[in-house]
């Protein structure tokens, strides 16, 4: 197998939530264990931060990465999902892993008898740590898949826990209720190992107290630290996880990581060329501004939103596209009435269909144009722009990668 036939193997031989949704969920650890006993996996040498969060979790995490790798230390980053290639999900100082190793790895997952089943996440999840061993990585920032307690990724024993906040989302999985989610989200916490807490609420925060004084760890919240002078504009969703990230920097320097002060708004400064972080608030363009955002759910678009609104622009024009599992109702209630919106579909399975944006636009507060793909709409709204108008892609990954997918070749991204 190539490549790609590869890639394509491992999609379609083993469920993946990018892919199929809830049924790809698998809330269980003995298959990754299992897994890491067949290849002989010996993580423990690893030091890892594991960081889990409805949102700001793969900003978080990339940001942590970036200023890790400014302060010298060899920094594997496994994140999730990706955008255009695999192969985004495990990193070395921001290199991906070699299209070679996914291939032998594949052959040899498919070349093997298992009596497990193994996810498309779990195996992705042993291969990733098969790497950071392999490349003898000094630190290794982790983003949980779905959850925590029962996440793949919860095998691992951090020197610091990470959970950035609480949402309603992936309700089908985690749970109804805020209660239900934080319980899970808090499984990550670990026996004497300390935790950052990054935003919560009335009712997130006594449980996350609760269950670190079950584990004896000691637990931080951001809001109870200074950050100094900021890097972002403090009416910005991306404020809060740089409050997240500078305190967790302070925590890592109390047990034994040596990263000077300097070196955090580089890493923030330097995020994309570290670590090849995109989609989340990326301005890709001016003239007009060009904003491409991953945010996916309640909370996520209402926090971009109220960044958007601190631009200075003309007209607000919307390309928006979600996964058939979301409340697209809801959020689309919550986008500004007077802003142009374009829904569309996208190439994933997952993606709401014509038909389905059809009956959203009959009841939504304001009415949208409809088009069928990422590309059809954004062709469709450069003619119709000026200069000091802000066009925003947002919604879904999948969308995102489509739209990455159809530009990037156009030269229109930097």
């Amino acid at each position: 197998m190539n490549y790609q036939e590869s890639v394509d193997w491992l999609f379609d031989q083993f469920p993946a939530y990018q892919k199929i949704g809830v049924s790809a969920y698998k809330p269980d650890l003995n298959n990754v264990l299992e897994l890491c006993t067949y290849f002989k996996v010996e993580y423990s040498s690893l030091k890892f931060i594991h960081i889990a969060g409805t949102n700001g979790k793969g900003s978080t995490s990339n940001y942590l990465a970036s200023i890790l790798q400014e302060a010298s230390y060899k920094t594997g980053l496994f994140t999730s999902p990706h955008i255009l290639d695999f192969r985004e999900r495990i990193r070395v100082n921001g290199e991906m892993i070699s299209e070679e190793k996914v291939i032998s790895f594949c052959e040899e997952i498919k070349n093997s008898n298992f009596d497990i089943k193994p996810s498309f996440f779990e195996i992705t999840w042993v291969l990733c740590l098969i790497h950071f061993v392999e490349s003898k990585c000094e630190i290794c920032v982790i983003e949980t898949g779905l959850g925590g307690r029962l996440d793949s990724t919860n095998i691992i024993n951090p020197i610091l826990s990470i959970i950035t906040n609480i949402s309603l989302d992936h309700i089908a999985i985690l749970g109804n209720t805020l209660e239900e989610i934080t319980f899970e989200k808090a499984g990550i916490i670990k026996n004497n190992i300390p935790v950052l807490i990054g935003e919560c609420d009335s009712i997130s925060r006594p449980i996350f107290i609760e269950q670190a004084k079950i584990k004896s760890s000691q637990i931080y919240f951001s809001e109870d630290f200074e950050i100094g002078n900021s890097f972002f504009d403090k009416n910005s969703y991306l404020f809060k996880n740089e409050r997240t990230i500078k305190n967790a920097i302070q925590l890592l320097n109390l047990h034994g990581l040596k990263i000077e002060r300097s070196l955090i708004n580089k890493g923030l400064k330097n995020v994309s060329r570290n670590t090849g972080f995109i989609g989340r608030y990326q301005e890709i363009a001016r003239n007009p501004k060009i904003i491409v955002d991953a945010a996916h759910n309640i909370a996520g678009i209402s926090e971009l939103i109220k960044t958007i609104k601190t631009e200075k622009f003309e007209n607000l024009h919307i390309i928006y596209g979600a996964s058939n599992d979301k409340d697209a109702l809801e959020i689309l209630n919550l986008l500004p009435t007077n802003c142009n919106l374009y829904l569309c579909t996208f190439s994933n399975q997952r993606s709401l269909t014509f038909e389905q944006l059809k009956e959203l636009n009959v009841k939504i507060n304001q009415k949208s144009q409809i088009f069928s793909s990422v590309k059809e709409s954004f062709n469709y709204v450069q003619n119709t722009v000026n200069e000091n108008d802000i066009i925003l892609i947002t919604g879904s990954f999948f969308l995102l990668s489509d739209f990455f997918d159809f530009f990037s070749k156009k030269e229109l991204l930097n």
